[in-house]
């Protein structure tokens, strides 16, 4: 009888130092993860990334910006606030094509200069504008400068990396988009609570902020002018006829089409049917960023070398499909709201850093500027159908119609991205 007593005793002793010893080994890699996953990249990569995290911070007029509209000051229909989106989306989708040209006229350096400080100082005249008209048009040039940014950007992320730590790059520049995303958003939702016109100014001066960054601390790196051949001009593949690159973009849209209801009319959603105030709803859009933050670098690190980029592509829209779905829980309620936000969240963690690994590995020297155009215009197409039409459909047939279409096309997308790794095996 007292040998078992002695022997539970060890045993109560012995749990809790494996559980501290084991918890201890799970901290370690951890730290190791996140460690490995910092190193390495290069001091003007973490220049652009925190050019790119102040430009960001501005981010508050987008997710506001349906609510802005339709508020009792403006007076505007959802259709209007979604047609006015899609001006957005289509000064993005021609910005886009330009910017990519323009890039690989001038370089990427004065390109992304031109637009931050232009985008800056359209933000702030944007806010200005009262009548719908002018409200159209500078959305549109906005859209259209902004956007020209983009493939500047991401060619730049190219030139300031290596080969080996390119994704990482890519991710870190990410992170910086998303922790700006999710300061820019907090603070947003409190001050379009005293006042939308804040959030145009604030937008503008972030954007001019950035720009004198780039000017004082970020060179334009040293590029060898390059001697093309005909050898060289037959060799480089144009990804204008790149066919499977092109079903790739055009899959990237369909899903961009789904996810742009999260920053457009989703947050309508929360107000008007949900019944959220507009500080809380900028907590949800900041913590879709602050969990990328915290999180995606070492997800990246982990995945990045396995070689299943579209693989994780599918997952991650599988997941964003499934978010949408839960909006139609017939019980509204601010913990469910929240598992939205984890859903899409991590939907974009496995979706997005891969899907620029896949575009990256398909560019050639002197080819970036049209994949990265290609890219980008396939978000900005998204940008434009897909708030447009999710406000029709909202206007017309309610929301959760939306979310039961939105679901549905993700899910179809999905299974054409999973089909498209079988194929290709990438």
């Amino acid at each position: 009888m007292i040998t078992p007593i002695i022997h539970n005793k060890a045993n109560r002793k012995t749990v809790p130092v494996c559980a501290i010893t084991l918890f201890a080994r799970m901290l370690s890699y951890t730290a190791k993860t996140y460690r490995k996953a910092y190193t390495g990249l290069s001091r003007s990569t973490w220049l652009l990334s925190t050019i790119m995290l102040i430009n960001r911070s501005g981010t508050m007029v987008i997710p506001f910006m349906t609510l802005y509209l339709t508020s009792p000051a403006m007076g505007y229909t959802i259709g209007q606030a979604g047609f006015v989106f899609g001006l957005f989306g289509a000064g993005a989708f021609f910005g886009a094509y330009f910017g990519g040209k323009l890039t690989d006229k001038i370089g990427f350096y004065p390109v992304q200069m031109i637009t931050l400080t232009g985008g800056g100082v359209l933000f702030i005249i944007l806010g200005l504008m009262k009548t719908f008209p002018l409200i159209c048009a500078f959305t549109f040039l906005l859209s259209f400068v902004n956007e020209a940014f983009r493939p500047a950007n991401s060619t730049a992320i190219a030139a300031y990396s290596r080969e080996e730590n390119r994704t990482r790059s890519y991710s870190l520049n990410r992170l910086a988009v998303n922790l700006g995303w999710a300061t820019g958003s907090a603070l947003g939702g409190i001050l379009a609570k005293h006042s939308y016109q804040l959030l145009f100014w604030v937008d503008g001066i972030t954007n001019i902020s950035a720009a004198l960054l780039m000017w004082f601390f970020l060179n334009p790196p040293v590029q060898a002018k390059e001697v093309k051949t005909v050898d060289t001009i037959i060799l480089q593949r144009s990804a204008y006829r790149d066919k499977t690159y092109l079903l790739f973009i055009l899959l990237v849209a369909l899903f961009g089409c789904c996810f742009f209801q999260f920053f457009t009319n989703l947050p309508i959603y929360l107000k008007k049917e949900w019944h959220f105030t507009e500080p809380f709803i900028g907590s949800l859009m900041a913590m879709n960023g602050l969990i990328i933050t915290v999180i995606e670098m070492a997800v990246v690190y982990n995945l990045e070398r396995k070689g299943k980029n579209v693989f994780f592509i599918t997952v991650g829209v599988v997941l964003a499909g499934t978010a949408y779905f839960t909006l139609n829980i017939p019980w509204a309620g601010h913990s469910l709201a929240v598992a939205m936000i984890i859903l899409i969240t991590f939907g974009e963690i496995f979706s997005m850093p891969f899907m620029n690994s896949y575009w990256i590995s398909r560019t050639q020297h002197g080819n970036q500027g049209q994949y990265a155009a290609l890219y980008t215009m396939a978000w900005s197409a998204a940008q434009t159908l897909g708030p447009m039409a999710g406000a029709q459909v909202a206007q017309r047939l309610g929301f959760n119609w939306l979310w039961w279409l939105v679901g549905s096309l993700s899910f179809f997308v999905a299974g054409f991205f999973y089909r498209f790794y079988k194929k290709n095996r990438v």
